[in-house]
């Protein structure tokens, strides 16, 4: 199975409270985090809810 490499690249100040919540389900905490997770729907929709906030790779 992929996987995806998220990098959280812009901050959560003056976002709404879903994408703060959405970044810290996602284990990103500060700008320059990196997390790798299993490309799955449930993962893949809460990258869409925080496109503008980060950046994403796929990784075998």
């Amino acid at each position: 199975m992929s996987r995806l490499k998220v990098t959280q690249t812009r901050g959560h100040v003056g976002c709404k409270q879903n994408q703060r919540e959405t970044l810290r389900t996602l284990g990103l905490k500060r700008i320059g985090d990196v997390v790798v997770k299993e490309d799955r729907p449930e993962i893949r929709g809460m990258v869409r809810t925080v496109a503008h906030l980060v950046t994403v790779e796929e990784v075998d």
